[in-house]
């Protein structure tokens, strides 16, 4: 029968509580309805430094500081008159007092015990000294942050601001909190806001506000300004709170205009450049035209003819740059039709016994590239419409430029002519049109491929840096 009255023992109400409140790793103080402490637990020695023989028997206002003890016992009655379990002083800071006098944060909660000899309170204190240091450095962090920061309710109401936003707006923070964020925000926009803050709240996450929106600031006198905006949710125990940085970018935006206006005046400046130096070449274009009409030595004009191709290759990449929006870079896959369209009219090619066939990738090359691959496309096509078909002879010249890898560039001219006799050094050429396209492509690091015949064709491979 032992074994069983010591369950029956163990199962005590009155012995189970006090297991449980001795175990608690909060502190425990129990109260009689006069406020005198009947039970304190191990939790509770260490958090004020008292014995629970010091404790037991005293009054609880002991463990209060004495600024608040003259209305604790009003206090104590009216909970005793409610009898439910809450939060001590809410809406309150709370106080514990040590032995040795110190204050230190607490957060208490009431809960009434019925007994046989009437109602106890039990009060669970925790200490929140760190809580509140946290507390402390975040307001800290807030208050010294160089951005403007607000917080508000889920309904849009001011519930904290720093001196920056006070400063941005004009407002002192005892103006702007419990007021309606809206104040901040111009007229113009403020119908859309609503909408906007509860699409956030449904979906809260931390992001930049009014993304490819400008955003607007309203200063209490009135004058709008350029903000940037960046929303934080905070869960707290009012509710779903939001955070937002606020940056005024007015000096941002002036630079950008500035930089808008400096980028403006240069595009300008190289459109003009482009159209001059154009209309020196076709100067130049005209001179050596002029001259050709006033020779009648055939060989003669032969060569001024290739030197007007050559200048009006370098001059059509200065048309399409000057009409291009983008000056870094030239649509060469424009330059090469417009190219092989004039050589196709000076030529006087008969198109009816031979056909040019352009297959080009949408290419755009930066100009120390593309000057010197024009002339290179200028004599290799050149070549092939005087030299490759006899006068009855029909056939294809094909031209390609095409990307074969990232980064490298292929030019395909090749012709189903006669092709080109073996005696001809090709390495060593005397012509001046073979030594320029030597040239030249040593100048953009291309590698040259020829072969004389079936088809006759030649090659380069132009390594392109990427942008």
């Amino acid at each position: 029968m032992a074994p069983f009255n010591r369950i029956e023992s163990f199962n005590n109400t009155e012995e189970m509580m006090h297991l449980a409140v001795e175990a608690s790793p909060n502190g425990m103080v129990m109260t009689n309805r006069e406020g005198f402490i009947v039970l304190v637990n191990s939790a509770t020695e260490k958090l004020f430094g008292y014995s629970r023989q010091e404790l037991i028997g005293q009054p609880v206002e002991m463990l209060i500081p004495k600024r608040f003890t003259q209305k604790h016992p009003e206090y104590r009655e009216s909970y005793i008159g409610e009898s439910k379990t809450r939060p001590m002083g809410h809406g309150r800071e709370l106080y514990g007092l040590r032995k040795d006098g110190t204050e230190f944060p607490v957060e208490v909660g009431l809960n009434p015990v019925e007994t046989g000899h009437g109602i106890f309170v039990l009060a669970a204190i925790v200490d929140i000294t760190d809580r509140k240091h946290a507390e402390k450095m975040i307001h800290l962090a807030v208050e010294a942050s160089p951005n403007g920061m607000l917080m508000t309710d889920k309904n849009g109401t001011i519930v904290m601001v720093n001196s920056t936003t006070e400063m941005l707006f004009g407002y002192r923070r005892e103006e702007l909190i419990g007021r309606p964020i809206d104040i901040l925000i111009p007229e113009s926009h403020r119908d859309n806001h609503p909408d906007l803050r509860e699409n956030y709240l449904r979906k809260p996450s931390a992001r930049a506000m009014g993304h490819g929106r400008d955003l607007y600031g309203l200063h209490r006198n009135g004058k709008e300004f350029p903000v940037e905006v960046g929303l934080n949710p905070i869960r707290s125990p009012q509710g779903m709170m939001v955070l937002a940085s606020v940056i005024d970018i007015t000096e941002r935006k002036h630079q950008e205009l500035q930089l808008k206006t400096a980028l403006k005046e240069k595009e300008l400046l190289l459109a003009e450049i482009h159209h001059r130096v154009k209309n020196n070449l076709q100067i130049i274009d005209s001179l050596l035209g002029m001259q050709s009409d006033m020779l009648a030595n055939e060989t003669a004009v032969s060569l001024l003819r290739e030197s007007q191709n050559r200048v009006k290759s370098m001059a059509l990449t200065h048309q399409i740059l000057y009409e291009s929006s983008d000056f870094a870079n030239v649509d060469f896959s424009s330059v090469l039709r417009a190219l092989i369209g004039n050589l196709e009219y000076s030529y006087a090619l008969d198109v009816s016994r031979i056909s040019v066939n352009i297959d080009t990738d949408p290419v755009f090359l930066p100009i120390d590239v593309s000057i010197p691959l024009g002339l290179i496309i200028n004599e290799l096509c050149s070549n092939a419409m005087k030299y490759a078909f006899g006068e009855d002879d029909s056939g294809v010249i094909e031209v390609s430029l095409k990307y074969i890898e990232p980064g490298m560039l292929q030019v395909y001219i090749a012709d189903n002519g006669v092709g080109i006799p073996e005696e001809f050094d090709l390495e060593n050429s005397s012509t001046l049109g073979l030594q320029l396209v030597h040239l030249l492509s040593e100048q953009i690091s291309a590698e040259l491929i020829f072969q004389r015949k079936e088809p006759t064709s030649f090659t380069l491979r132009i390594p392109i840096e990427a942008d």
